[in-house]
């Protein structure tokens, strides 16, 4: 039997929680796991082919959201795969060893969905590419692929001068958290620039933020940053570049929208074993990992459909069975 796009990408839609080579081979006759391996690593499925598979389902908004983030696919348990390299992990808190996974996310606000757009697998030392060198790519192809959006949501991370440059000269809106050591000047150019974290708040600022300039940007820039109190341990920098919000409740509400791609996040490592292929080449990698995320958008697209959740929709996969089971069970409990 031969293995295609169409047998794998529904045995990572169908399975619920095993997904490996061995698991889809001794589930279909005449299929062995070197035929799994052997399709994995001769196929070329790339990012163009899951825009192509999401493109009629994305419903365009102008005031639609773009969200960027990464992710590293855990591979802790490997030793020799090619895109294998340590990196810090905010699930795990800590450095781990795994393949780093820029997404991009487009939020529709008026119907309260969501697609994943485009992504690239993070490989530095073949490609000689940072994270931010992706997420300028995937900014550009925008406007080519017809993607009406407002906004850009992102990470710390992401926040650059130059991006924020960019994002500036193309008429769009971003709210974007500053890390603590950013330096920023509130007094107009009369004290040097200083970090984030030691600026002075007074009661109003704390309430309705504070214009200053960020180091690096024009001079006539003057942007608003707000302080979010998240814990009274923890405190967070928001800096978007309107005028718009009137107090930092309203900014804090506009940059939730970020989150929606940690959901994604999660529902594409928990529902399609996105991290699970431990072939040892990059290509079979690339190409698990490709048909993953289609498989994720199939998911999330039949969950929209039946107005469930995709975790309600696969685990139903199993109403049929546990109904068999418990009127005509294989194995009787006495």
């Amino acid at each position: 039997m031969k293995v295609t796009a169409q047998l794998y990408g529904q045995f990572l839609v169908s399975s619920q929680v095993n997904y490996t080579g061995t698991y889809l081979a001794e589930h279909l006759e005449g299929l062995t796991h070197d035929n799994v391996r052997y399709f994995l690593k001769t196929s070329h499925f790339t990012p163009r082919q899951l825009w192509q598979q999401v493109r009629p389902q994305v419903v365009l908004s102008a005031r639609g959201y773009v969200l960027f983030d990464d992710t590293v696919l855990d591979k802790h348990h490997s030793r020799r795969i090619e895109l294998v390299r340590r990196q810090y992990s905010g699930n795990a808190h800590g450095i781990i060893a795994g393949i780093g996974l820029v997404t991009c996310v487009y939020v529709n606000p008026e119907t309260d969905q969501f697609w994943l757009i485009d992504y690239r697998l993070f490989a530095p030392a073949t490609e000689g590419k940072t994270k931010l060198d992706h997420v300028a790519e995937r900014l550009t192809q925008l406007v080519p692929r017809g993607i009406s959006y407002r906004t850009v949501l992102m990470d710390s991370w992401y926040a650059t001068t130059a991006l924020f440059k960019w994002l500036l000269a193309a008429g769009k809106t971003f709210y974007c958290p500053l890390k603590s050591n950013r330096l920023v000047d509130d007094s107009g150019g009369q004290q040097p620039y200083q970090p984030v974290s030691c600026l002075s708040w007074s009661a109003a600022e704390v309430e309705v933020g504070k214009i200053l300039k960020v180091k690096g940007m024009p001079k006539d820039c003057k942007l608003k940053l707000f302080r979010v109190l998240v814990s009274p341990h923890r405190t967070d920098y928001l800096l978007p570049n309107e005028v718009e919000p009137l107090n930092t409740a309203a900014a804090e509400h506009e940059s939730s929208v970020r989150w929606t791609i940690e959901q994604f996040h999660r529902e594409l490592k928990q529902l399609t074993g996105v991290q699970a292929c431990q072939c040892r080449l990059a290509r079979s990698q690339r190409n698990h990992s490709a048909l993953a995320m289609r498989a994720w958008t199939r998911l999330k697209q039949a969950a929209y459909q039946t107005q469930k959740t995709v975790y309600q929709l696969k685990q139903g996969f199993l109403d049929a069975y546990m109904r068999h089971e418990l009127m005509q069970p294989t194995l009787a409990f006495a």
